[in-house]
Formats: C-alpha cells, structure tokens, sequence
C-alpha cells in the first residue's frame, strides 16, 4: 500500500499574514552631528547659562565640537551681526544652524531643561513699596517713587550683569552701549524726582518727558523681543542675575511709568 507524505511549512504568524499586523518600524534616529561649532557668551564678569547646558549636553552625547566663547559685548554684537541672529548661544553643524540650546537638545532627542523662572523678586519689590508708601501715607506717588528706586538698586548693585542682560533686548543699548550702564542712574534719579514732587513746572515736566521716554522705549523693547522675535530670555528690570521672565510685567511696568510720566506732562507736576 502506497501512502503519500506530504511536508507542511509552518510560517511565524506576522510573516503568514495572520498576526495582529505588521510589526512598527523603530524610530528613526536623528542623523549624527558633524564639525560642530558652538559660540556662546563668556563675558569675564557674565558666562550665559545657556551656553554652559549646551556644552554639558554635547559633552554628555561625546560629540566632539569647536568651542568659541565670545569675551566681550563688541564680539557678540559682531556675531549676531554677522550670522543674522538675535541671541546666543548659536550651534552649527557642517554648514547647517541647530540654534541655541533648545534646538540642539530637541536635535539630539531630549527633552531641554526648563527655564528657572522666579517672580519671587518683582513681587518683594512692589509688596515692600505699596507698604512702605501706606507707612509714610505716600499715597501712589510715594508708591510708585519708591518702587522705581528698588528696582534702580537691585540694577546698580551689579551693573555690568545688568547690561548684559539688558543688551539683549534693549534697542537703544544694543546700538549705543554705554545707554545699558547710564539706564540704572537715570531711573535712580526719576524715582527721586517723583517722591520729591517738583513743585517748579520745568523741573515736573523734565521729570515726566524723561519717564515717557523710558516707559516708552522700555515697551518697544519689550513688545518686539516678546511678541515679535518670541525671544525666551530674562528681565533685567530687577537685576542683572534675576530669573524672572520678560514678558507682560516688563511690559506692564514700562507702560506704568510712561503713563506717570504722561500725567506729569499734562499736570505740570507731580500730584497723583
């Protein structure tokens, strides 16, 4: 009797078609990093924070790299000038730019360190005016005097950080830069006037053009580098080394003092 074999392949089930379905493609890894150029800011009394986290990341991932600090406020001018960019740091590969840290984190597949934000600074100095200016019965006057010196204090405690950071979105300053060093004394001297209230017209108008200026220039400044160039950087309004972001209470109090000084126009004095 003659008896038929016949031979069966059994296929794994993704390959017969019979399984839950084709198995998903890995991700794709980002293609690697070649002659990367990092400039940063490394001014002797500021090193840009930024900066620093892109060096640890690049570190981190040992992806070799050109390290070119800037060392003053000329050659980071002439860099941005040149490469058509509004801050630093700046990372370069091959002929291609990443960006600042953010850019090169999200390149190489991680997720970028938060920004230390901190409204802690600006809300002592408003709560230590409104009472100081209800002890001494200043009414807003007094309190608006008082708090314009705060924060001209907290600037003239490190003036040089001051202006590095207030370079970066001041317009004025980032093409006259000794305005970034003079701006702490003239806001010190507008918070004066205004708690002495000028009773002399010239002095009271003086006193209000020079507060419109700066609530004016410091809106500009401020709108453009939030609203416009969506710049993620800090105030300088409390100081050089604050963590507390520019954005509406920058804007808010430059838009404060301009409206004061606007008053002190129209009234001829200072009587708020």
């Amino acid at each position: 009797m003659k008896t038929d074999h016949v031979t069966l392949t059994l296929q794994p089930l993704e390959t017969a078609g019979l399984g839950d379905g084709p198995r998903p493609s890995p991700p794709m890894a980002s293609p690697p990093l070649h002659h990367v150029r990092l400039y940063r800011m490394d001014l002797p009394d500021h090193t840009c924070p930024w900066g620093l986290k892109a060096v640890r990341l690049l570190e981190e991932r040992q992806i070799p790299f050109e390290d070119h600090p800037l060392r003053s406020d000329e050659e980071v001018d002439a860099f941005k000038a040149a490469h058509g960019v509004a801050t630093t740091p700046q990372v370069y590969a091959d002929q291609e730019r990443i960006g600042g840290y953010s850019e090169l984190a999200r390149r190489l597949g991680t997720r970028p360190e938060a920004a230390d934000v901190s409204y802690i600074p600006v809300i002592a100095v408003f709560a230590t005016a409104a009472l100081m200016a209800l002890a001494l019965a200043g009414g807003f006057n007094g309190f608006m005097g008082i708090a314009i010196c705060l924060l001209a204090m907290l600037k003239l405690m490190d003036v040089e950080a001051f202006a590095a950071s207030f370079r970066k979105y001041d317009l004025l300053s980032q093409r006259w830069s000794s305005w970034a060093r003079l701006y702490p004394g003239v806001e010190l001297l507008v918070g004066l006037g205004i708690l002495l209230r000028p009773e002399l017209l010239v002095a009271a108008r003086l006193l209000g053009a020079t507060a419109v200026v700066l609530g004016g220039m410091g809106m500009v400044s401020v709108g453009k580098a939030v609203f416009i160039d969506r710049l993620a950087l800090n105030c300088a309004c409390v100081g050089g080394n604050s963590r507390t972001p520019l954005g509406v209470v920058s804007f808010a109090e430059n838009l404060i003092m301009g409206v004061m000084g606007t008053l002190m126009l129209v009234a001829g004095r200072v009587a708020l």
